[in-house]
């Protein structure tokens, strides 16, 4: 008999993207409630039905399971806090929602991409979760994005889509040089790389200081070391060198800026800038990188980096 490890297989299940709803029901003393879930599904066009599964461990599975029927409500993209509402043990998660009774009398949330009221059609028992059947009854979409959940992660893919058409991601990388030794990550491939983070809202400069922070390092914003675009990733790279003092960083380790030690640097544009400042370093006169991840040009700004 195999042994399925629950936290493996979680995480294999999370590989799935999945939109979020709010299943909701009236108890038997009139109060609405309601859990977030994202196992959700349409069943059949004729009849029309759909499913949603609650774990039996939930505070509200006997009003669910008991009950005459539910409803679905489908969140849009800007609806992340109401998930994180219904899905914490909270005791009123219905005090600071808008919402109205569907046809069928069962709470319809504002805001939501779509919603579908269900009288009961079947209760389904399935090892540590049972589904819940509905026959729709009632149900409207709207003209909003659905919010997505992969790997235990929100995201949005209309405002995604939409920041990929206006242009490249803006990405940061923090060299962080202390006594010929440069801070360098796991890259989750098997290889190393720099601290780095996409730019947002915040802009580059609190993005920066926040990357570095993240480090547990200590050093101040650096100055512009190398600009180049990576048309491939569609991604407009900044890198900052930033002289920092001796400490242990909170993640990753130090390596010695040189040829050999990089060797693990995967990324071909990374590696480069890092071996041309490896030879830099080494004659204290530093360049400033213009281009894209294959070509570009050095512009020299003598010493002012060590000022």
């Amino acid at each position: 008999m195999t042994t399925i490890d629950p936290r493996a297989l979680r995480d294999a299940f999370g590989a799935f993207m999945t939109g979020v709803t709010v299943v909701t029901t009236i108890d038997d003393t009139g109060k609405p409630i309601g859990f977030t879930a994202n196992s959700f599904s349409s069943v059949s066009l004729d009849p029309a039905l759909l499913l949603v599964s609650i774990a039996k461990t939930s505070s509200s599975y006997a009003a669910f399971t008991s009950g005459k029927g539910f409803a679905v409500n489908i969140l849009s993209e800007g609806q992340k806090d109401l998930s994180n509402t219904f899905a914490k043990r909270v005791e009123d998660r219905f005090a600071s929602v808008y919402w109205r009774k569907g046809p069928m009398g069962n709470p319809v949330l504002a805001g939501v991409s779509a919603w579908f009221d269900c009288v009961m059609h079947q209760v389904v028992d399935a090892g540590d979760h049972t589904i819940l059947i509905g026959k729709i009854e009632g149900f409207e979409a709207s003209s909003a994005a659905g919010l997505g959940y992969y790997r235990g992660s929100y995201f949005t893919p209309a405002q995604t889509a939409q920041q990929v058409e206006t242009g490249p991601d803006v990405v940061i990388s923090a060299i962080l040089e202390c006594s010929g030794k440069v801070l360098l990550l796991d890259d989750g491939q098997g290889g190393l790389t720099l601290p780095s983070q996409r730019v947002g809202r915040e802009g580059v400069q609190a993005a920066l200081a926040a990357l570095i922070a993240s480090t547990g390092l200590t050093a101040a914003p650096g100055f512009v070391y190398a600009v180049y675009e990576d048309v491939g990733r569609r991604q407009q790279n900044i890198a900052f060198l930033c002289p920092t003092g001796a400490g242990q960083p909170r993640r990753g380790s130090f390596v010695e800026l040189s040829r050999g030690g990089l060797s693990d640097v995967t990324d071909p544009a990374m590696l480069t800038m890092l071996d041309r400042l490896a030879d830099e370093s080494r004659i204290g006169n530093y360049g400033l990188y213009f281009g894209n991840q294959e070509q570009g040009r050095v512009e020299p700004i003598g010493e002012r980096i060590r000022k």
